[in-house]
Formats: C-alpha cells, structure tokens, sequence
C-alpha cells in the first residue's frame, strides 16, 4: 500500500467516524422543530431556550427570553445552569449543529437537553420571533 491509499483510507475513516458520531447524536438527543419548541415553551413552564452561538451572532438575532451561553463556555458556565437543573434546556444555534453538541454536553452533566433542529436559520425561516 502506498502513503497516498493509507492517507486517503484515513480520511474516510474520519469522514465516516463524523457522520457515525453526528448520526448517534441525533438519534441520541430529542430534537424539536421550531413550531414544536415554540409551542412547548409556551405551554409548559419548565423549558428554557439557551442559546449556544457567540455573542456576536446573538446580537444580530435570537429567541426572546433566552438564555445565553456560548457552547465553549459551557462546562465552565455549570453553575449558571444549576437553576434549571429541573428544566428542559432547548439548545440552539444557527444551524442545529452546535447545539446538537452542547445538548450531548449537557445531557452528560446531568441536564435534561434537547435540540432546535435547524437552528435560527430554520426558526427565522417558520416566521416565528
């Protein structure tokens, strides 16, 4: 075999590790469209929103009465999360991507987490505020 086949071999491997790990996530964590979260929130009284984005990208939109968050500060924010240890925390970003990741944090700290499917882009696109 020669270096260029056990480089590429590699990088499939990688691709094909993401997509397994990015799969397992989503089978693993509840996942809410934005007209379901919307509506949970409104009719139930322990679910928040945090927001996992930076803090420049919150400026330019988020949910009301969310919280914030950014999803690297997470494990060093804990004890902000504390009050809503009881809760549902909807995690969101602009995608779905990250958030996917910060609920699998939070799930692993104990948190009852789950994801905005879609993100902000999918929210603003349902023409919900």
């Amino acid at each position: 075999m020669t270096t260029e086949q056990i480089l590429i071999f590699a990088f499939i491997a990688l691709i094909v590790y993401y997509v397994g790990k990015k799969f397992y996530l989503i089978k693993s964590i509840k996942q809410y469209t934005p007209a379901d979260a919307s509506a949970k929130v409104k009719k139930e009284r322990n679910v928040v929103f945090l927001d996992v984005r930076t803090e420049k990208e919150r400026k330019q939109s988020s949910i009301k009465g969310s919280h914030h968050i950014p999803v690297t500060d997470i494990k060093d924010r804990e004890q902000e999360l504390k009050k809503f240890k009881d809760a549902e925390i909807i995690c969101y970003c602009q995608t779905g991507s990250r958030s996917l990741n910060a609920a699998s944090k939070l799930k692993k700290m104990g948190f009852n987490a789950s994801n905005l499917s879609g993100g902000m882009i999918r929210w603003n696109a349902s023409g919900l505020r």
